[in-house]
This record gives C-alpha cells, sequence and structure tokens, in this order.
C-alpha cells in the first residue's frame, strides 16, 4: 500500500479515512524532515540563551508567569504530561486513534512547533505498527488545545500510560516493546508541542464527516426505495423545478434520485394515483440537498484544520519569532461539528416520517398495516417505527450547540473555550442513530418491495435491496429485528453498499 506523504500541506479528509480505516502507512516528506530539523535547532538556541518563551522556559496556563531554569526544562515538559493526563470516559475507537495520530505527525511537520525529529517519527513508528495509544474521549475544553485526552496519547511515547496492540490492552512501555520500538525521553517544548492541538475533536470530526457523507449518499437511494414502494411521483424531481431555485446541492440530489428511479416499474406520474406526495417524499431535493449543504460547510473547515498548525507558541525560523497566539482555540471545528450534527439530525427525522408512511396502513396506499403477512396476530415491523421515533428524539437533545457554552479554566487565564470535542462527540452520536433510522427504512422499504413486486425495483434500488436482503430476511413471522438493524446501520456506514449501487448508476453526488 502506498503511504501518505505528511508535509504539513496536503493531508486530506479521504486520506484520513484511508488512514484510519485501511491502515494505509505514513511517511515524512524530505522537505518537512528539514523544517522539523531546524526549527528544533530554533528551540535549542532558544533554552541555551535562556529567552522567555512560554511554555518553555515558563510554566502552563496561569503559571506562565512563573520562570523555569533551563536545567528543568525537559522535567517541565514530563510533569505537563503527567499532570494532564487525566481524561475520563470510553476510549476512542482505533480509526479515530489512527486518524488523531495522523493529524498529530502532519500538524507537528509543519515545523512551527519546535519537536525533535526522533519523536516526531516515533509518532509515525506507532501508526505505521499500528500501536494504538488508550485515549479517553472525556475531558477536553476544546480550548489550549484537547489537553487531557491528547496527554494519553503522548504518555505512550514516553513508555507509560496503555496502548492496543495485536488485539491486546498493555502498559504503553510492553506495547512500545512488542512492536520493536523504544520511548523517548520528552526534551524543551515537546510536550505542549504534543498536546497543545484541536487534534482530538478534528481526528473525531474528519472520521464522522465521511461517515456522514455515506449515509446523505445512500439515503437518496434509500428513500428512492420508499418513494417507489409507496407509487410516489418522481414528477417532483424535475431538472425544471430544481434550477428554478438553484441551489447546487438540491440539483444534486434530485439528478440523484432521477438516476437512481431509472427504469422503476413501481413509481406513478401526476393524477395516475395522486397529484402530489407527501412532503417526505416530494421535498426530497431541497431537505436532502440542505444537509448536503452543510456538509459541505463541515468539510470546508475540517481540509483547512487538519492542514493547519494548532499549538502554542509557534516558531517562525525564517522571521526568528516566537509568537504566543491561539490557534488551539477549536472555534472554528466546534462550529462545523454543531451544524453537522443538525444537518444530520434532519435526515434522521425526514427518514422517520417516511417509515410512518410505510407502516401505517393510512398513509402507505393499500399496503399491510405494518408491512405485517399476518395482521393482528403478528405485528410485523409496527416497533421498528417507535425506535426510529426513540433515536430522532435522542438526536434532537444531542443537537443541542455545545459551541454555545464556555467555562472559565486555569484560574480565569484561560476564560473562554470552545467545547468542540463535546461537539464534534455529539456529532458522531448523532450519525451513529442516523444509521440506525435509516437502516429502519430499508428494512421497511424492503418489506414493502416485497409486498408491491420487487421485481419492479429500479435496477439501482434493486441492488440495494438484494444486499439488504443478503444479511436480513423478510420478516414473514414476528421475530427480533435489533440485530438486523444493527447489521443494517454497520452496513450503510461502511459505505460498501453505496459502492454497489455506484457500480450500477456511476458516482453520485
Amino acid at each position: 500500500m502506498t503511504p501518505i506523504v505528511l508535509d504539513g500541506e496536503s493531508l486530506s479528509v479521504d486520506l484520513v479515512a484511508e488512514a484510519a480505516f485501511d491502515n494505509r502507512p505514513v511517511i515524512l516528506s524530505g522537505r518537512a524532515s528539514e523544517r522539523v530539523a531546524k526549527c528544533r535547532e530554533m528551540v535549542e538556541e532558544l533554552v541555551a540563551a535562556g529567552q522567555v518563551v512560554y511554555g518553555v522556559t515558563t510554566g502552563f496556563g496561569k503559571f506562565s508567569d512563573v520562570l523555569i531554569s533551563s536545567q528543568d526544562a525537559a522535567k517541565l515538559q514530563v510533569n505537563l504530561i503527567r499532570s494532564h493526563a487525566c481524561a475520563v470516559g470510553n476510549p476512542m475507537s482505533e480509526p479515530a486513534v489512527r486518524a488523531l495520530m495522523l493529524l498529530r505527525a502532519n500538524a507537528l511537520s509543519k515545523g512551527n512547533s519546535g519537536i525533535r525529529p526522533v519523536t516526531l517519527q516515533l509518532l509515525i513508528d506507532c501508526i505505521n505498527r499500528r500501536v494504538h495509544p488508550v485515549v479517553p474521549e472525556q475531558g477536553s475544553l476544546g480550548a489550549s488545545g484537547d489537553l487531557a485526552p491528547l496527554s494519553h496519547l503522548v504518555l505512550v511515547l514516553m513508555g507509560e500510560g496503555e496502548a492496543y496492540y495485536q488485539g491486546k490492552r498493555l502498559p504503553g512501555a510492553k506495547a512500545l516493546a512488542q512492536a520493536g520500538l523504544k520511548p523517548i525521553t520528552l526534551q524543551a517544548k515537546e510536550g505542549l508541542a504534543l498536546i497543545n492541538g484541536t487534534q482530538i475533536m478534528t481526528s473525531i470530526g474528519t472520521l464522522t464527516f465521511v461517515k456522514a457523507l455515506r449515509l446523505a449518499k445512500i439515503a437518496d437511494a434509500i428513500a428512492s426505495m420508499t418513494l417507489e414502494t409507496l407509487r410516489g411521483i418522481p414528477d417532483a424531481f424535475a431538472e425544471e423545478v430544481q434550477l428554478a431555485r438553484p441551489y447546487p446541492e438540491q440539483i444534486g440530489v434530485a439528478r440523484n434520485l432521477r438516476t437512481l428511479l431509472k427504469g422503476s416499474g413501481l413509481t406513478t406520474r401526476q393524477g395516475q394515483i395522486r397529484v402530489q406526495d407527501a412532503y417526505s417524499l416530494r421535498c426530497l431535493p431541497q431537505v436532502h440537498g440542505a444537509t448536503r449543504q452543510v456538509l459541505g460547510y463541515a468539510l470546508d473547515k475540517l481540509s483547512v484544520e487538519i492542514n493547519a498548525a494548532t499549538d502554542n507558541p509557534l516558531l517562525f525560523t525564517k522571521e526568528g519569532l516566537v509568537i504566543s497566539g491561539g490557534n488551539f482555540h477549536g472555534q472554528p471545528i466546534a462550529f462545523a461539528m454543531d451544524f453537522m450534527k443538525i444537518g444530520m439530525c434532519e435526515l434522521a427525522n425526514i427518514s422517520e416520517r417516511r417509515t410512518e408512511r410505510l407502516v401505517n396502513p393510512a398513509l402507505s396506499g393499500g399496503l399491510p398495516a405494518f408491512l405485517s403477512h399476518n395482521p393482528g396476530i403478528a405485528s410485523g415491523l409496527m416497533i421498528t417505527q417507535y425506535v426510529s421515533a426513540s433515536l430522532v428524539s435522542e438526536n434532537k437533545v444531542l443537537a443541542h450547540p455545545a459551541s454555545v457554552d464556555s467555562i472559565p479554566s486555569s484560574a480565569n487565564q484561560e476564560d473562554h473555550v470552545s467545547m468542540g470535542t463535546t461537539a464534534a462527540r455529539h456529532a458522531a452520536q448523532v450519525i451513529d442513530n442516523a444509521a440506525k433510522v435509516l437502516a429502519i427504512e430499508l428494512i421497511c422499504a424492503a418489506e414493502a418491495a416485497d409486498f408491491a413486486g420487487a421485481d419492479g425495483l429500479a435496477p439501482a434500488t434493486r441492488v440495494l435491496y438484494n444486499s439488504l436482503r443478503s444479511i436480513v430476511q423478510p420478516v414473514v413471522d414476528d421475530r427480533s429485528t435489533s440485530s438486523d438493524i444493527e447489521k443494517t446501520a454497520n452496513a450503510l456506514l461502511s459505505g460498501k453498499w453505496l459502492k454497489a449501487v455506484e457500480a450500477v448508476t456511476g458516482p453520485l453526488y
């Protein structure tokens, strides 16, 4: 597998996903290596000269006025990591930790942080040899960097903490040793350089975005199948209608729907059965398109952040400057994550309404009540709609914006924070819930197709139907469908069914 070349400038969301999900290896570019080495020389000169530099020859936060001798510069960094490693909660997933390590390495490769080349190389070696630190997901304020969770990453580089290696949770030193690696002893500036950044929120946010985009695309296909089984009217997706309100995303979704429904024997025309469909069908381009606008905003911000230097202070070797700034503040990502979870909430909301139309005999146009094969004796898929309603209701709570909150810290020196990591974590939960909501709609749509005549499905939606039927059999007799929903949601998040559909349609918007 061709390695990803880190240069601090050209990392993309897709490359982050490949490193995280597919274990693609990583190397440092030659130019980045030179920048890192030169910046490190500058740090050592500053320490030798005894210059006052935040976090190098001073304490941290409110202790920034406490001067530290050059003899204690290394001890200062070790104490920083140990004291800050107090995050709590469940460990981040291994893909998220891989993304985290990749983003941290890429930021350091810009040559503004003053880290030693050997320390950066150990971080890269951990990525390539799959030493994944145990990083608790809670405890970041999203400003001053993701300090507490990132410190757990650095503990492992020091030979402390814990890490997963070859499926086992091990002490950090043992994980490194089994991978053939040796821990480092942090030197001046290095601890601060490793934890003062937005990589927790950005790693979670980037992988969440990738999943969200997959869901947004496959949602068009699921909704198309629902429309077919309800004998819906595709006329509303005509290009003329979209050009009259020319949002590019609305136009793109409508084009997806026309492509997905091409060749369907189940759809109807205006006036054939009814003049127009309910909003959850007729307004698909407008609602799904609006979610795509939100995802576009999130992508724009993530693309900047994954190639940004976000620690403090930053060193500029050409100018000979050391500047204390605020690039660690996560406000841009906090807003993006809050916006993304709101957009994905609506994708789930409208999906649940389509599920209701499939199971409600007053709305389904002749389908059996709750898609039951023996109505009355068998409840069919009645309660799946309850689960969907529960999930979309939970999403509404999670959609409360974390970015509007701030609690001062460090004796009010750090008096405004972003809560961006909370926003990213909640966005990840919203996307997982949305996947289950869409899974329920797909299961119901496939059941409806069995009643309406699955042979009449369009070629593209027939591929999706067959994909589902490979893991979920028709609910002829009542049974627990929990595992069916979970398996379907995981398949939707993986993107494999999207690829199968796109093999028929070509790339969807």
